[in-house]
């Protein structure tokens, strides 16, 4: 930045201030001394001031501070266009409009109001209207520009405002101090720098003075609010850059979920149709098998019917003693009477019941080969039985046999 050296202040005039009877007491630590009735300020304490307030505005718009430039005085108001322009701050260089800064609200409306009415006029919706509502707008158009042209863009109160004259600009000054706003003045020997918080004594009504103090301060500005662009330019890129790593990273991990819950998904149906093959391949072989055999009714009949032609031998073979007229053998009337047993000893005699139905069956077919005599006793060939006879079966044998005879015949009548 730029910095005004001694001998380019002297050649633009700075020193020079007003006459000596209009000026302002409070000035009187700045001027050097008096000059044909002319005030003579001290161009080394302006030198200084001037690097300070240089200082501070540079370090303002570094770091992204707003400076808005007020000079509505001829010898100030192209210059201080010029250089806002260069810098990119906002500036008032025709008319200050009461409470800009104090009633900002209503001054943010009637930007939006400029800003709509500009766009209007860019895309021609202004020539569609009739004429007297064309014209109106024009011309609210006109005096909104000369107005609030400079401060368009201007979205928030500034940080700093720095001002060519503090006599003309009375107003901008008080606004300034009410709302504690950094002021950055050009001050002549004729105002008074109280509400100033930067002073910069010089002559405020040559030309060349106000281009030289308006444009070092331009200067630092411009130099700050650059290098503060660069740095939110490249800050902007990579939080553009991080936003972007973000959501590809996002999109990763979201990529990642899905592959992950659809290999979730898919092994839970892979063991479900592995549950339900399991499942049908079982159901499959209970019925191959249930078609194997045979009902469970049937596999119960079966036994009881290969038991049945056992017991009609039985009948049969008990029968024929009888028809022959033979009394029965005391074994065979013992046969008669049913025996009354417990389940668990028919199951214990099941075990024997066939070689003793083989014994009952046995007795008569002997009997039947004896001959008999006509007039003898059976009771006499019963007490004194022959050596091919055999023994009778003892009671428990004889039981058995019974209560087999009688499921034998259950089994023939269930069967028939």
């Amino acid at each position: 930045m730029p910095e005004a050296e001694l001998r380019e202040l002297l050649e633009a005039g700075v020193h020079f201030g007003h006459q000596t009877r209009r000026w302002n007491p409070n000035m009187r630590r700045f001027i050097f001394g008096e000059l044909d009735g002319i005030h003579i300020i001290d161009l080394l304490q302006t030198e200084a001031l001037l690097e300070n307030a240089r200082r501070f505005a540079g370090e303002l718009a570094s770091g992204g501070g707003t400076v808005l430039f007020v000079g509505t005085k001829k010898q100030a108001r192209d210059t201080v266009q010029e250089w806002a322009d260069r810098c990119k701050m906002p500036y008032v260089n025709k008319r200050w409009l009461g409470g800009l800064l104090t009633n900002f609200n209503t001054m943010s409306q009637r930007i939006a109001r400029l800003h709509e009415l500009n766009g209007w006029k860019e895309d021609g919706k202004l020539d569609l209207l009739p004429t007297k509502e064309r014209m109106g707008m024009e011309a609210e158009l006109a005096k909104l520009e000369f107005n609030l042209g400079g401060v368009r863009d201007m979205d928030r109160l500034p940080d700093a405002v720095f001002v060519a004259d503090l006599k003309t600009e009375e107003i901008a000054v008080n606004e300034a101090a009410r709302l504690r706003i950094p002021i950055i003045g050009l001050v002549d020997t004729n105002c008074d720098p109280t509400p100033v918080d930067f002073v910069i004594p010089g002559n405020d009504d040559a030309i060349r003075s106000c281009q030289l103090i308006i444009g070092t301060i331009g200067k630092a500005v411009e130099d700050g609010s650059s290098s503060w662009r660069v740095q939110e330019e490249k800050r902007i890129a990579e939080e553009m850059e991080r936003r972007k790593k973000d959501e590809e990273e996002r999109k990763k991990r979201e990529e990642e979920e899905k592959a992950r819950v659809e290999a979730e998904e898919a092994k839970k149906a892979a063991e479900e149709a592995a549950k339900a093959a399991q499942a049908t391949a079982a159901a499959q072989q209970k019925a191959q098998q249930v078609q194997g055999q045979p009902p469970k009714s049937q596999q119960q009949q079966a036994p009881k019917q290969a038991q049945a032609p056992k017991a009609q031998g039985q009948s049969a073979g008990a029968a024929g003693p009888a028809a022959a007229g033979d009394p029965p053998s005391p074994a065979t009337a013992q046969e008669t009477v049913p025996p009354a047993t417990s389940p668990t000893a028919e199951a214990a005699e099941k075990k024997v019941e066939t070689p003793a139905a083989e014994k009952v069956t046995g007795a008569p077919a002997a009997e039947e080969k004896a001959p008999t005599v006509a007039g003898e006793q059976p009771a006499a060939e019963d007490a004194k039985p022959s050596e091919e006879q055999p023994p009778a079966p003892p009671a428990e044998s004889a039981e058995a046999a019974e209560s087999n005879g009688e499921e034998n015949a259950e089994s023939e009548g269930e069967s028939k």
